[in-house]
């Protein structure tokens, strides 16, 4: 039986902001919810095969924990600077026709760059899997993840709605990509203190 902290930990984690949410966010907005729903059912998947990766392969994580947390922090970081300038360039009209959403595929991948999916799988899988089976506490994360992420799709889809001025909507894709920005940048300078 999975603790009552177990499904706080993992909505919390879930629906607060950060790399996934901010993107799928902006997918809301720029595509609309239903071609979005992809990126989702990835963002499922890739952090479903991260807690059970974390699970399974704790003791060899943890031993390397340290040799390879800044090349990870590194490698996610500039990734999302990279989806940073994606997202504020999407704003622009003559850009947008050509803009697709993540793919599920896509969205899977991103959690192998993504510090808080990292960080939420790692701490799923070393306080949850210790009494229960790995594959219970995997289908109850996804559970959990689910609406959580759907939410914030939802809403973006919703405020995509009232962003269809080009002004308005690269207004909103440039405080989205500064977000992004000004996170990834503090998990930057973050591991290069702790290195």
């Amino acid at each position: 039986m999975l603790d009552p902290s177990f499904f706080s930990y993992v909505t919390v984690m879930s629906i607060t902001p950060g790399p996934n949410n901010l993107l799928l966010a902006t997918s809301g907005v720029n595509f609309g919810l239903k071609r979005t729903l992809p990126m989702i059912s990835g963002i499922l998947i890739g952090c479903a095969l991260q807690t059970v990766f974390a699970g399974l392969l704790l003791e060899v994580l943890l031993s390397w924990m340290g040799a390879i947390r800044l090349p990870l922090t590194l490698l996610g970081c500039g990734y999302l600077l990279w989806l940073t300038w994606k997202i504020f360039r999407s704003g622009a009209p003559e850009l947008r026709e050509k803009a697709r959403p993540m793919t599920a595929i896509g969205g899977a991948l991103f959690q192998a760059v993504n510090p808080k999916a990292w960080l939420m799988a790692t701490n799923v899988a070393l306080m949850y899997t210790v009494n229960n089976t790995i594959l219970t506490v995997m289908l109850s994360f996804m559970l959990l993840n689910l609406p959580c992420i759907l939410i914030w799709a939802a809403l973006g889809d919703r405020l995509g709605r009232h962003l269809q001025v080009a002004w308005k909507l690269q207004l909103f894709n440039g405080l989205m990509a500064f977000s992004l920005l000004a996170t990834t940048l503090w998990m930057l300078v973050d591991a290069l203190r702790l290195a």
